[in-house]
């Protein structure tokens, strides 16, 4: 723990170097969503490779920056990309960005990702709030030891994803005639996409979209103290009695369409807070 904390304030200490925004919200950017930082004002992009202690993300779509400044009046630092397990990261690893932006001086996390839905209510091509989630990734970022200064032993997960942030983002969309979905995502390692028989098995233990990436984070987030706001691009239906290859392209090309409704909820949101 130590060591991590070391980790932590080389990484911090770098990117005050480079800027002096303080940010006060964080946002995760997922797959085909980078567009969103080309919008911050006056910003400051540091690529993953300079930060010590960053990992580099390997997966197309994912730019790999930093990028630190103003977007609609509130300081920002969005991660244009973020990191997987099945690049063969570690969990801490993954989820050491967040651990920065809570130092850096977040205090509300955005996170966003790309998932196919087992829910037949919840097609293709809509986007879902997240409301609960199922981790069967088989590991936890937290396994270790714990530093008290970071966050408890025993962090309680009554409430991963805020009610009130939850609220706030269906009024918007409400507001602005954005149809948005509520679910329940289960994560799992990938990279492999899932057979029929587990698709099954996701739908019989109450999950609604299925990721591989987020909940690692969101424990980490919650962990620290962060008020978080899932949103999922629901790109592929996964089905298991209809069940049809997986299209990355089109996976890609659903996340890119789905841009603008996007980003009238993440910026609506930050108006607001």
């Amino acid at each position: 723990m130590k060591e991590l904390k070391k980790q932590i304030q080389a990484a911090t200490d770098f990117i005050h170097s480079k800027t002096t925004c303080v940010p006060t919200v964080g946002i995760i950017l997922g797959t085909g969503m980078g567009a969103l930082a080309d919008s911050v004002e006056n910003a400051t992009r540091i690529s993953y490779k300079e930060i010590p202690h960053f990992s580099v993300s390997t997966v197309e779509t994912h730019a790999g920056n930093l990028v630190l400044g103003s977007l609609k009046g509130k300081n920002v630092v969005i991660m244009q990309g973020r990191f997987h397990q099945y690049e063969g990261y570690t969990l801490k690893q993954v989820t050491f960005p967040v651990r920065v932006m809570k130092a850096l001086g977040i205090d509300v996390l955005i996170i966003m990702n790309a998932t196919g839905s087992v829910n037949p209510l919840i097609p293709s091509a809509s986007l879902a709030l997240i409301t609960d989630h199922i981790n069967l990734m088989g590991d936890n970022p937290l396994i270790g030891a714990n530093d008290e200064t970071l966050g408890p032993r025993f962090p309680d997960m009554s409430e991963p994803y805020s009610r009130e942030l939850i609220k706030l983002a269906e009024e918007i969309a409400l507001e602005n005639k954005v149809r948005i979905y509520k679910g329940v995502v289960v994560a799992v390692t990938g990279p492999n996409l899932e057979t029929a028989a587990e698709y099954r098995f996701f739908q019989r233990i109450g999950a609604d979209l299925v990721s591989m990436s987020t909940i690692p984070e969101v424990i980490v987030a919650t962990h620290a103290g962060l008020k978080v706001l899932g949103l999922s691009t629901v790109t592929d239906a996964c089905l298991p009695d209809a069940l049809q290859p997986a299209d990355i392209e089109e996976i890609i090309r659903i996340a890119n369409e789905l841009e603008p409704q996007r980003n009238v909820i993440v910026t609506g949101v930050l108006e607001r807070l």
